[in-house]
């Protein structure tokens, strides 16, 4: 069997926007902006791919990951914040 593709999926098809300066992945943040997360992103800090950041900041140069499995209060993850050199691109 093969896979085909349905016409209307290519038509429905749009370019990504461009990536924000910073993004955060969490919804209640001001910085979290929907659309892009329709697309796959990658993030590269300091030449290294991460697949655990929850939000960057291209021109400041920092991410912020979650610090191991420590929660807060509210059952969040706590967060540090790295700083170096920060790439964001859509794969």
């Amino acid at each position: 069997m093969t896979d085909a593709i349905h016409p209307s999926a290519t038509t429905t098809n749009t370019t990504p926007p461009a990536l924000p300066d910073h993004l955060s992945v969490d919804p209640r943040s001001p910085h979290h902006v929907p659309a892009v997360f329709e697309h796959d992103i990658g993030i590269r800090f300091n030449g290294k791919e991460r697949s655990d950041v929850e939000e960057y900041c291209i021109s400041e140069g920092w991410v912020k990951v979650p610090a191991g499995k420590t929660v807060d209060r509210r059952g969040q993850p706590l967060m540090i914040k790295l700083k170096g050199k920060v790439e964001a691109y859509y794969k």
